[in-house]
């Protein structure tokens, strides 16, 4: 198993959320890799070309773990392609200016960490996607950044992980 990570607007490919899963990922057995969109910071649309490229680079389809941005641009691309897994925290999903609006995700597994306090996406925005695709949905303290929640975070991914691999 293989994980791409692909980290929000205003965060790098190695901010703490993605040094943080990578050591879970690894733990268990999975590769980690996280992709650069720091010179994409406001095109939501050319980051996805971006993944979509990087996927067909590899030899089989990877798990697609988002943050923010990211997990527009991860949701985006799981519309097209049977990704094993979709793991998203605090997702840009719904938002105007966005070219996609509605998620058809072709993911075998979804699931979505959101903070009740956050203040740039709204956590309504993620229960709507989690309703749609019928997936579960952990809310937890914290605003968007999650950092509150990290400890949570990781064990939410790690277990995710092994739902996917079973």
């Amino acid at each position: 198993m293989h994980v791409v990570f692909s980290h929000g607007k205003e965060s790098g490919p190695w901010g703490k959320k993605s040094t943080e899963l990578k050591k879970v990922a690894e733990a268990k057995g999975v590769s980690f890799d996280s992709l650069d969109y720091t010179d994409l910071p406001d095109n939501a649309e050319a980051r996805v070309e971006r993944l979509i490229a990087h996927l067909d680079t590899l030899d089989e389809l990877p798990i697609l773990v988002g943050s923010s941005m990211g997990g527009y641009v991860a949701t985006a691309v799981s519309t097209h392609f049977p990704v094993p897994g979709l793991f998203l925290m605090a997702p840009a999903l719904y938002l105007s200016g966005y070219a996609m609006q509605e998620y058809p995700s072709q993911a075998r597994h979804i699931e979505v960490v959101h903070g009740w306090s956050d203040n740039v996406i709204p956590v309504e925005l993620s229960m709507q996607f989690c309703r749609s695709v019928n997936c579960t949905q952990h809310v937890v303290a914290g605003g968007h950044r999650l950092t509150d929640a990290i400890p949570e975070l990781l064990v939410l991914f790690g277990f995710f992980l092994e739902r996917v691999r079973a």
